[in-house]
């Protein structure tokens, strides 16, 4: 798999969709040799399960392990600490991960309590976990959702899971932005499968759960983070970690369309309550039929629109759908199936990013 490709499945089956796409990469081509020490780091930051939008789907990772068994691939591990003020155990037991460890005899190493070793890097010293750094070949499987401080958390912030909670105080006091692109200088990541089914809109401890069905697999961290920028409505500059990892040459922000590789078209619904905020944020929303992919991507931009202080001027109707397929006329459509529509932003799913930059020109 080439690092510059980065590969996207839609739909709402995670174990099944995982699995079409470390097939479709051979992923067991990557791997040193069966003997190898596979570690798997999910984003377990507290005690809540996958469906509050906070945490990775264990289905997801059930699917990672099952492939690596029916390749013969049977030494592996799940290692995760979780954030300071809660503690790694309990996430382990709430968020299924107990259940997937006796069902398929992987150990879970709680990193809260692993020793560590400090490393150097340009004048700079960082405390990584010792199991983490033992790995022969770290998946890394991070959620797709908002952040209250960094905007946004996916594959370069997930690795703060691998430090010790004192580290972890530090880094805040640091700023956040550059201890975590040192910190993925140090700590190599050799695939990342993110878990894009259910993430938060904005808060990395849930609660306001976005339907965005999909999984994005890839090999460099600084590319998929870019791309997830893109997609939850940011520009690379609203998250300064992402340019300093590329600036030590973590990896590459340069996305070309050619090669995002998507095995399939989004045709699932929606399927959990929209919340409160979400409810709020759609209120000139028109859908009918939506898939979850489109509709998630106009919630992610609909909030930056909010935060930019240009929602309350816009008192059109915005419409999205399969039911407007057919549907000609004035008005302002999101993705393809509303391009009979005069004022139409087309994609399958469009990006947030771009979604932003279509409403504000045509309100």
């Amino acid at each position: 798999m080439e690092p510059s490709t980065l590969y996207v499945i839609y739909g709402n089956e995670p174990k099944l969709m995982v699995k079409k796409i470390l097939s479709k990469i051979d992923l067991e081509k990557e791997i040193p040799n069966k003997d190898a020490l596979i570690g798997i780091k999910p984003n377990l930051v507290l005690a809540k399960p996958s469906t509050s939008g906070a945490t990775t789907c264990p289905n997801l990772v059930e699917g990672v392990v099952e492939y690596l068994k029916s390749k013969g691939y049977n030494n592996l591990a799940i290692l995760e600490g979780a954030w300071v003020g809660d503690k790694t155990q309990l996430a382990f037991k709430v968020c299924g991960y107990e259940e997937l460890s006796k069902k398929y005899n992987i150990p879970l190493i709680d990193l809260q309590k692993d020793s560590f070793t400090d490393y150097e890097l340009n004048g700079m010293t960082f405390s990584i976990c010792d199991s983490i750094m033992e790995v022969d070949y770290l998946i890394n499987m991070p959620v797709l959702k908002g952040h209250c401080q960094t905007n946004i958390t996916c594959a370069l912030k997930n690795m703060k899971g691998c430090i010790p909670n004192k580290e972890k105080r530090r880094f805040h006091t640091m700023g956040l932005h550059k201890p975590i692109a040192y910190l993925n200088k140090i700590l190599k990541q050799d695939l990342i499968v993110v878990d894009g089914i259910l993430g938060d809109l904005n808060f990395e401890e849930g609660g306001n759960p976005v339907q965005m069905n999909r999984v994005i697999v890839g090999k460099d961290p600084v590319l998929i983070d870019s791309y997830v920028a893109q997609l939850l409505g940011y520009d690379l500059e609203d998250i300064p970690y992402i340019k300093m990892a590329e600036e030590i040459g973590v990896g590459n922000t340069k996305l070309l369309d050619e090669n995002i590789v998507e095995l399939n078209k989004d045709s699932a619904p929606m399927t959990i309550p929209k919340t409160r905020l979400v409810k709020e944020l759609t209120a000139n929303v028109e859908e009918n039929m939506a898939c979850s992919a489109c509709y998630g991507s106009l919630v992610h931009a609909l909030d930056r629109l909010k935060e930019m202080g240009y929602l309350n001027n816009m008192d059109g109707k915005i419409y999205i759908g399969q039911g407007y397929k057919d549907i000609e006329g004035n008005g302002i459509g999101i993705g393809n199936c509303t391009k009979g529509l005069k004022n139409n932003l087309p994609g399958c799913p469009p990006k947030a990013k771009d979604i932003i930059d279509f409403l504000i020109k045509s309100f």
